[in-house]
């Protein structure tokens, strides 16, 4: 079995014992990164179609977090040219955090930085690490109906601070739409992990 092969199965039982031994064989740590792009590339289009669902998708992200784990030590992040820095958490009051920590790993697994801050964040603290880790662009989720104007104290706080221009935002999340994007002058909503990849791609393209 290939590594990217053990992503895209969600083998995370196996996976440690491929990259261990594919370094030893010589690969390198960036090499290895690129195959298991490769296999979250796969897994994302396989979730977009609807071939697999959130169970599989979870065990394939972390089977690729498990590889991150090992390769982080031996990567220079900061030499290294990564697609852009992105800092998430869910909004104030809301403790769900599963889909948002999907789409983080997604994010990290398609090359950006990813700050993932947590769950039940007051605004204050999206402007402090949005600052704090230079971040490109600050994702914010929602699941629940009663915490999703949380978003836009959010986005008020960076106004507040007058930095609502030095980054871009999106959103995602049950609650969170299309419209509710609109409604906020957000750059996007990411209705799954794969969109939300894909969005911030684009972000990233246009900022160049």
């Amino acid at each position: 079995m290939s590594i990217k092969e053990a992503v895209i199965n969600g083998d995370i039982d196996n996976i440690e014992t491929l990259i261990r031994n594919s370094l030893d064989n010589g690969l390198k740590p960036e090499e290895i990164l690129r195959e298991m792009i490769s296999g979250m590339e796969i897994v994302g289009e396989k979730f977009e179609k609807k071939e697999y669902y959130v169970p599989e998708t979870l065990l394939s992200a972390y089977a690729m977090q498990r590889g991150l784990d090992i390769l982080k030590p031996l990567l220079d992040y900061e030499k290294s040219e990564a697609t852009g820095r992105i800092v998430i958490g869910s909004v104030e009051g809301d403790v769900h955090d599963i889909g948002k920590n999907l789409v983080a790993m997604f994010l990290e697994g398609a090359g950006f930085k990813v700050y993932n801050i947590g769950r039940d964040i007051p605004a204050i603290d999206f402007v402090e690490k949005a600052k704090e880790f230079r971040a490109d662009i600050v994702g914010l989720s929602a699941m629940m109906t009663t915490t999703i104007e949380g978003m836009k104290r959010v986005i008020e706080e960076f106004e507040k601070h007058g930095l609502r221009e030095k980054y871009a935002f999106i959103i995602g999340g049950a609650a969170a739409t299309e419209e509710y994007a609109k409604e906020l002058g957000v750059q996007g909503y990411g209705s799954d992990a794969r969109k939300a990849v894909l969005l911030c791609e684009r972000i990233m393209r246009e900022k160049k």
